[in-house]
Order: C-alpha cells, then sequence, then structure tokens
C-alpha cells in the first residue's frame, strides 16, 4: 500500500486526541492511554519516515492541559522523559531530527534536560524532522513572536518577516493536519500555521491510530485540490 502513494504532504501535524477515554472505555486509569499513545507516536513515526514525509509535528500537551489533575500531568511528564531517553538511540539510527516547539519556561527541570539532551543528539540528523509541540498554545506562539518583534527594534514586517519570530522560523505550514477520536476543531494548534492546511478527521482514539488510518489520510490528503484562495482552471 505504502508503495502505490504519491503526492506525499510535506508537513503533517497531529492533534492526538482519545488518550483518556481510550483508557476509559476499558475501565483503566488515563495514564493507561497515554502510554498506549506513546505506542500510537512510534508507529506513526515509523510510517512517516516510510514514506518519504519530511515533518511531522505531534501536539503533546498544551498550556492549558496544566489544568488537568495533578497525578495525570505528572504521568505524562514523565512519560515524555522516559520517551525521550529511550528512544534517542532509535531515532539517530533511522536519521531523525527531533525537535521541540513551545514555551519551555514553566517545564519541571527533568523535561527541559531530557528535550536538550534530545535535540543536541539528533542535530546532526537531515531526514524526517519531528516536532513535539510541548507546553504549547497557537496564540501563545503569536504573542511571543510578537514580543519578540518588539524587542528586536522592527517596526514594520509582512508575513515572510514575521515567520522568521515563530518557534520553528524554518518549519514549513503543515499541508495535512489529522486530529483523532472525532473532535473537529483545532483547539489552539499552530494558529498561524494551519490558514491552508488540508484537515482531516477521524473516529479513531488514538492509542487505536495504525498504519492502515495513517494510510487513509493520506489517501485522503492526496484527493485535495490545493488552490491557497486562487482558482484554477
Amino acid at each position: 500500500m505504502i508503495d502505490s502513494l504519491y503526492n506525499i504532504p510535506e508537513h503533517v501535524a497531529v492533534i492526538m486526541d482519545g488518550n483518556g477515554r481510550w483508557a476509559k472505555r476499558r475501565g483503566l486509569p488515563r495514564v493507561f492511554g497515554h502510554r498506549e499513545g506513546a505506542k500510537a507516536v512510534e508507529r506513526t513515526i515509523k510510517i512517516a519516515n516510510e514514506v518519504g514525509i519530511k515533518w511531522l509535528s505531534v501536539f503533546a500537551f498544551s498550556t492549558e492541559n496544566w489544568g488537568r489533575p495533578k497525578e495525570e500531568v505528572d504521568a505524562i511528564m514523565s512519560l515524555l522523559v522516559e520517551y525521550i531517553n529511550t528512544k534517542i538511540p532509535q531515532l539517530k539510527r533511522d536519521n531523525i531530527k527531533l525537535r521541540f516547539m513551545g514555551r519551555r519556561e514553566g517545564l519541571p527541570g527533568m523535561i527541559i534536560e531530557s528535550m536538550e539532551e534530545g535535540e543536541k543528539a539528533t542535530e546532526h540528523c537531515d531526514g524526517l524532522n519531528f516536532v513535539v509541540a510541548l507546553n504549547y498554545s497557537g496564540k501563545a506562539e503569536i504573542i511571543d513572536a510578537v514580543n519578540r518583534i518588539l524587542k528586536s527594534g522592527r517596526d514594520c514586517i509582512d508575513e515572510k518577516s514575521f515567520k522568521e519570530f515563530l518557534y520553528i522560523p524554518d518549519m514549513p505550514d503543515p499541508d495535512l493536519l489529522i486530529r483523532t477520536s472525532g473532535e473537529k476543531r483545532i483547539s489552539n494548534f499552530m494558529l498561524w500555521e494551519l490558514a491552508y492546511t488540508e484537515l482531516y478527521f477521524t473516529e479513531v482514539l488514538w492509542p487505536d491510530f495504525n498504519e492502515e488510518e495513517f494510510l487513509k489520510a493520506l489517501y485522503f490528503f492526496q484527493s485535495r485540490e490545493r488552490r491557497f484562495g486562487k482558482v484554477f482552471g
């Protein structure tokens, strides 16, 4: 199936939704859903790398998620550290560059340390860029960009120069956004970058997201005629 793909999106963004519901349906604590969700991340990275996607970004933890129960937040943070620390060798073997976007201030020290170690260990990789949005908010990114512009002394910018002040200036805008669990909203994710992104929503909960579901999203993308506000034909 993978060999038959064409017109591969350069950048796929994912809102990984449904971990808690997945666990609840099985009578398990929510943390079990997050752990299964981490396995879905591994599957998605593998497929993205195989089909030639250059950028894969996932919404791991929003600024609003701090309002969740402390035990769940602590579990998510521990899982992130565990994932980063154990998967670095595999990412290096697969030539995958690990990157993060979001506000680092306010994150636990162990998280920041693991993030920096992961970025440094894979900085030489030039294959898939795997971007983890952590303590991220689309509104916050725009506000932070504006504040950096003010500090720079610039008094006039355009869209191209504004992009220079975003969290990852060299990251292309997503071609395709995938959101799982049936919710049909973007939940404060990449508000600037998603202006002309194709949106794909699926009822599948994130822990159940697999190769078949990813390919469905890619086939959907192939069926779209992207006009970017223009008229063709």
